[in-house]
């Protein structure tokens, strides 16, 4: 019989980092952006509904946070653009 080893419960660590948030107005659009840390230097940006709770957009990264919003508003910009002229190559 193979003896499986023994979990002892502890109470949970709750780790917060900072969240820096900006207001961005894209293609006459209000968005809110969250973006907070990863690791050292690596920064994930994401639109939010309600603060704290991101949507389904993919993340996009940055080494700052002022950088990881960037990207994510470039993209927003050109998603807008290409919705706007579905022909041409934005």
């Amino acid at each position: 019989m193979v003896s499986l080893p023994h979990f002892q419960r502890i109470s949970p660590t709750h780790v917060t980092s900072a969240v820096h948030r900006f207001e961005e107005s894209i293609a006459g659009r209000p968005y809110l952006i969250e973006v907070t840390a990863v690791s050292k230097d690596r920064w994930r940006a994401y639109i939010v509904r309600l603060p704290g709770v991101p949507t389904a957009l993919m993340p996009f990264y940055g080494t700052t946070p002022a950088d990881a919003c960037r990207q994510l508003c470039d993209w927003l910009t050109r998603a807008h653009a290409r919705a706007a002229n579905p022909g041409s190559s934005v």
